[in-house]
Parts: C-alpha cells; sequence; structure tokens
C-alpha cells in the first residue's frame, strides 16, 4: 500500500498522486498507440468510436459531473460541431482550422442557451435542454442550404502536409528536390484513430487542469452547494455559463471527429437517444471523474458490439422452440436497446452510484487494506449521484 503524505499545498494540485501513476499511464499511452498496429480495421474502427464517445462524454461531464448541471442536449452540440466542421472543410477551410472553429460554434451556443436556464434546476434544465436538441435536430432537417436537409451533408477526408507519397492515399503531389511534398488525405481508420487518439489525451489534460485552477474548483463548489457558493463570493451566473460554454466545446470538438467516423451527416445520427447514450456513459463510468468519460464509453461500446452477437446467439438457440418463440421475439424486439440502456443507467443510479471507476478504486482499497478492510469502510456513500445532492 502507497501512502501519500503532504507536506505542501502544492503537492495537492499535482497533475499526479506519485510517480507510480505516472508509470502507469504511460503504459496505457504506449499500448493505445501501438493498438493500430495489432489490431484489425473492425476493431480500429470500435476503437475509433470509444476514443470519439470519452471526448463527447469528458464535455459533458464537465457540466454535470463538475458543475452539477444535469443536460439531455448535448447530441445538439456534437451535432453543431459536427455539421460545422463538415461545412467549413466543403468551403476550402483545412482541417486544423475547421476542427476548433466548429467545436467554438458550439461553445457559443452552449453560451447562448446556458445563460437564460442559469435558475434550473434538476429535471426542469434537463427538460430545458431536451428542447433545445430538439429544435437543433428540427433546424437540422429544414436548412438545407448548409446541412443538406434530409438527403444529409458529406464529410470530407481531412488534408495534411506529407513529405512521401503514399498509394493508398489520394492527394496531389509535387516534388521538391526529388521528394514528394503533398497534401495527402488520411481517410482510413488507422488515421483517424490517431487523431482522435490526440483529441482525447489534450482534452482529458485541458479537464485535468481546470480541475486544478480556481475556475475548476469553483465549478465544483457550485455542484456540492450553491448557496455555500455563493456565501464564498462565487459569481453563480458567470462560472454557470462558463461551464456550459466549455463543455459544449469539447462535445463539439467531439463531433467534427464523428463527422469523420460516420463520413455522412444525417439529422437522424443527432437525436435524444443519444443524448441518453451520452448520460449513461458518464453514470455508468462514474460522475466528476475523467477516468468515467473513458470507462463509460468502453463500457458502451462493448455492449453496443455484445447486443446483436446475443440476439443471432438467442434465435440460434431457441428459434426452432415453438413454445420459446416468445423469447426470439422479446430479444428482437425494435427498441430493446434503449430499453436495456434505461435499465442499466437505473440500476448503476440506485446500486452503484460512483459508478465503474468507483468500484475500481473500492476493489484496489480492498487489496490495499486487506487483511485489515472493513465492511463499513464505504458505509457511508449515498445512493444517489452528486448532483442531485441537498443544496
Amino acid at each position: 500500500m502507497r501512502f501519500v503524505f503532504r507536506t505542501r499545498y502544492e503537492q495537492d494540485l499535482r497533475l499526479w498522486r506519485h510517480r507510480g501513476d505516472l508509470i502507469a499511464y504511460g503504459l496505457l499511452g504506449i499500448v493505445l498507440v501501438l493498438f493500430p498496429f495489432v489490431a484489425g480495421s473492425y476493431y480500429v474502427g470500435e476503437a475509433n468510436l470509444w476514443l470519439i464517445y470519452s471526448v463527447a462524454a469528458l464535455g459533458l461531464m464537465i457540466g454535470i459531473g463538475f458543475t452539477g448541471m444535469v443536460s439531455l442536449g448535448h447530441s445538439a452540440f456534437l451535432g453543431i460541431g459536427a455539421y460545422a466542421h463538415a461545412y467549413f472543410m466543403q468551403e476550402g477551410v483545412p482541417f486544423l482550422v475547421s476542427l476548433p472553429l466548429g467545436a467554438l460554434l458550439a461553445g457559443i451556443m452552449g453560451v447562448v442557451v446556458g445563460r437564460p436556464t442559469l435558475r434550473m434546476h434538476g429535471i426542469y434544465l434537463a427538460i430545458a435542454t431536451l428542447a433545445f436538441a430538439l429544435i437543433t435536430q428540427e433546424v437540422m432537417s429544414k436548412w438545407s442550404a448548409v446541412t443538406g436537409g434530409f438527403d444529409g451533408l458529406p464529410v470530407a477526408a481531412p488534408k495534411f502536409l506529407s513529405i512521401q507519397a503514399n498509394e493508398i492515399y489520394g492527394g496531389e503531389w509535387f516534388a521538391v528536390g526529388g521528394v514528394h511534398v503533398g497534401w495527402a488525405e488520411l481517410w482510413d481508420p488507422s488515421s483517424l484513430y490517431f487523431i482522435c487518439l490526440f483529441v482525447l489525451a489534450i482534452s482529458a489534460l485541458l479537464a485535468k487542469n481546470l480541475l486544478r485552477s480556481p475556475t475548476g474548483r469553483a465549478f465544483v463548489a457550485i455542484r456540492n452547494s450553491e448557496i455555500s457558493a455563493q456565501s464564498m463570493g462565487i459569481h453563480l451566473a458567470q462560472y454557470k455559463t462558463t461551464a456550459f460554454g466549455i463543455s459544449a466545446f469539447v462535445t463539439g470538438l467531439a463531433g467534427g471527429l464523428f463527422a469523420h467516423q460516420i463520413t455522412h451527416l444525417a439529422p437522424d445520427a443527432f437525436n435524444i437517444f443519444l443524448s441518453i447514450e451520452l448520460l449513461l456513459i458518464c453514470v455508468v463510468g462514474g460522475i466528476g471523474t475523467i477516468q468515467g468519460a473513458m470507462l463509460g464509453a468502453l463500457f458502451l461500446i462493448a455492449l453496443r458490439s455484445f447486443i446483436p452477437i446475443a440476439r443471432d446467439g438467442v434465435t440460434a438457440w431457441f428459434g426452432d422452440a415453438e413454445m420459446l418463440s416468445g423469447i426470439v421475439r422479446f430479444v428482437n424486439a425494435p427498441g430493446l436497446e434503449a430499453g436495456l440502456f434505461g435499465l442499466l443507467l437505473v440500476l448503476f443510479i440506485i446500486f452503484e452510484p460512483f459508478g465503474l471507476y468507483g468500484r475500481w478504486l473500492k476493489v484496489k482499497t480492498y487489496f490495499d487494506l486487506f487483511p485489515l478492510y472493513k465492511k463499513a469502510t464505504f458505509a457511508r456513500q449515498k445512493s444517489y449521484v452528486k448532483t442531485e445532492r441537498l443544496r
């Protein structure tokens, strides 16, 4: 067991608690970098979805986990970032400019939405953000000049300056001193994987630094108790609007990456079910933790891959049995996936409000204290998430 003794206030603001954390995350980074070289294209594509959902959930985590503002409208910010990025690239804006520009537009819309909803809490704020998501989806369907309407909007391949021609990718090349230089189109899953991994690493680092800053500590104070935060001189309107803007910006950044993952945008891709998926990721992973966003996204991607396999297995096992045909009809019924996600959300809120990351901390504590571990170690844990604490 490792004991961390703090003798200075600055030690509480470090990125790493101790050298063991730095080594563990370094090894994880090496594994993630080497993953595309040993995995097939299907698994790389699934990993891309995991990274994109992690970034989007990290954006939602800033609002719901750090500041305590429940939102069911983050699918709208994801869609705004995706459509804006695709439109800017279609107009000839470079990838490295259009991606943050689309995220900035999503952040501005987050400020616009967050400002008039400052007095709303809990279910009322969730309903307001849900209404914004429905309005945004309707705008995506009707604004054909920009979004393409129901026909959708094709997403151009990102281009980066390269010094060596490759037959796999397209692009225009020219020779400079015998060296091929040009803009190479990076469209394959492995190239997108490294872009998503870089964006996730930067987003996680910025979120960690945000929590260490006075602004992030003000967010946490507002989450725990708005009355106490206001009594300490924290301007609620200013910080809650800032949190909503930052949350929408990060989610919009994920939207730009999501556009390249699906390659063709349509309004149906950014429905309310996507917002529920993002909320499920945060609750299942662990509200208020950066690691929870990544663990929850991993759980969601694994569950979405497992459901079709389970359906095929149940159909093959019970398809010929007449008395068990009801089971086959049930597992193949439309809407089963949404119902299962809702059930998992309720079960985690009731039985494991700290999520998968909280469970990992409990297991780690058990082995650290064994055989002196007591069952009452986590007895004071509440059976509700932090965003629903008494104010």
